[in-house]
């Protein structure tokens, strides 16, 4: 079974009216809500049809030209959205301002214009905000501008075309035992020693760890937790395809900024040019005449598995404490 079964495979529980309701009642008593238990009634079939309607997007993003994709692709991704930001607002959406992307792009340049160097800015209100306020605890993010070359490079997956230099490095990753660990030689990148590189891994990671006794080859932690919430453990980043951890090489590389995010703002934009900048996109996919066509080929690739697999884990860490 190939990742993107397994993954909507995970979200077929979720298709039952009773355990959705249960599953949102929860959520809501975890946060002390009012009315948890009329809102979990209001919103289980609301639930549903936001993974129904992404499923459906998803599952035509497989058999679609490339030169869809990222609208299909856009679309999956903000009904999963929709579908998390209920677990956390039981009154999404309260009004007509969370509606909006929430993200604005620059005027397109006709002549030398790339993809990579483009940004997205975000506005005050709407959707992107909303999640970034309500899932993962990030305010303030209005006029902030991201380039598509910095959004990319949070994708662990992407580094195969990133120079050397830029490449996170892999974190031996034992689920079973719940250990991670870093090589030695992580001590020199940070400029730590071993006391220190402890206490720094302990204040980057939003997860519960705690160091292990010290091996001669690594720096070793164990992860408190029986699972991560893998949409949410920046700077840690997670490889769907080698289920491991990674850590980036360098101390300014270390910002929290949660994946699924980096992969709304790179869609927002590819959707976008695929609706509007039709000659530009076109010329892209049949000419080959510019290095941003395997950057975006790729990442279509990765999101369309990832994001579904991210925000199932962010439904499942939800799940903690709930008895069936």
């Amino acid at each position: 079974m190939d990742n993107r079964n397994k993954t909507w495979n995970g979200y077929m529980k979720y298709f039952s009216a009773p355990y959705t309701q249960k599953y949102l009642f929860h959520c809501y008593e975890r946060k002390k809500l009012e009315k948890a238990e009329q809102k979990s009634y209001e919103n289980c079939y609301p639930f549903i049809y936001y993974l129904e309607h992404a499923k459906n997007y998803y599952e035509l993003s497989t058999h679609s030209p490339l030169s869809i994709k990222p609208v299909l692709l856009f679309y999956g991704m903000t009904q999963l959205f929709k579908a998390c930001l209920l677990t956390v607002d039981a009154s999404y959406p309260h009004n007509t301002s969370v509606l909006a992307h929430g993200v604005t792009t620059r005027k397109r340049k006709k002549q030398s214009y790339d993809f990579l160097d483009d940004e997205v800015k975000v506005q005050k209100n709407g959707l992107f905000s909303h999640i970034s306020a309500k899932m993962f605890h990030m305010e303030h993010l209005e006029g902030n501008k991201y380039s598509m070359s910095s959004l990319m490079s949070q994708v662990v997956e992407m580094t195969s075309l990133h120079q050397e230099a830029a490449k996170p490095l892999k974190i031996n990753t034992n689920w079973s035992r719940r250990e991670i660990e870093f090589p030695t030689f992580f001590l020199d990148l940070f400029h730590m020693n071993t006391e220190r590189f402890h206490s720094y891994i302990k204040g980057k990671a939003t997860f519960g760890i705690q160091a292990n006794e010290e091996k001669k080859k690594s720096i070793s932690f164990r992860l408190l937790e029986k699972s991560i919430n893998l949409s949410c453990c920046s700077p840690f980043m997670y490889h769907l395809d080698e289920d491991a951890l990674y850590f980036p090489n360098k101390r300014e590389g270390t910002t929290f900024f949660p994946e699924p995010l980096s992969h709304y703002l790179v869609l927002y934009n590819l959707s976008m040019i695929s609706r509007y900048e039709t000659e530009w996109w076109y010329e892209l996919l049949h000419t080959y005449s510019s290095h941003d066509y395997p950057f975006i080929t790729h990442f279509l690739s990765i999101t369309e598995e990832k994001i579904p697999f991210l925000l199932l884990s962010y439904l499942k860490h939800n799940e903690k404490g709930l008895v069936n």
